[in-house]
């Protein structure tokens, strides 16, 4: 019987497994992706520092723009950059609720877009990661258009990341892989603080 079972797993896996190298083979263009992270579950920006990691693991150069973030220190920056492939940006003065002051948001949100142009323009990079920049689209600190038409003209190789809730419809139209977290649980719902590690 037990004989049955492991030969009836055998054939499962062999089937898979010719279904999953079809589907490898097919996937023969060779490009850099744009890719969004958006939801309200926790997740998205430590989603793009793994990407981060993983660039670097095979020596690749980066740039992380900040859009949101930025009152306060936060354990990726504090470790990303001791690495000299990656050109580290904190534009933001932390969240709309915080800094209360529109048009400075709107103001500090166009000097980071300033920065990005110029790294979507440049071929070097290999992986550039905008942090919290849903929500600039979202309140319409930026052009969603102009963001839109930047991205499809970056370098063809280039690859970036964009993270932060209410991904607006036009970027998930132009995205190659669009995920989006949802929250089953949150300790913050129990009163628990943000962690040094965990959110920080």
């Amino acid at each position: 019987m037990t004989d049955n079972k492991e030969q009836a797993h055998q054939q499962r896996m062999q089937r898979k497994k010719t279904v999953v190298d079809a589907a490898i083979a097919r996937a023969d263009t060779e490009r850099g992706v744009l890719l969004v992270l958006t939801g309200n579950g926790k997740g998205k920006s430590s989603s793009a520092f793994g990407m981060v990691a993983r660039a670097l693991g095979h020596g690749m150069k980066v740039s992380v723009v900040q859009f949101i973030k930025g009152s306060f220190s936060t354990g990726e920056e504090a470790f990303f950059r001791r690495f000299p492939e990656v050109s580290y940006h904190v534009m933001g003065e932390g969240f709309t609720w915080e800094t209360q002051d529109k048009s400075r948001d709107i103001e500090k949100a166009r000097a980071a877009w300033e920065i990005v142009k110029g790294q979507l323009a440049d071929p070097s990079l290999d992986l550039v990661v905008l942090d919290e920049l849903n929500i600039v689209l979202k309140l319409r600190y930026l052009a969603v258009e102009e963001v839109c038409q930047a991205l499809r003209d970056r370098p063809l190789s280039q690859s970036v990341v964009v993270t932060g809730r209410g991904a607006p419809p036009e970027l998930i139209e132009i995205a190659d892989t669009v995920t989006e977290m949802q929250v089953v649980k949150h300790a913050f719902q129990a009163g628990i603080k943000a962690r040094k590690g965990i959110e920080l």
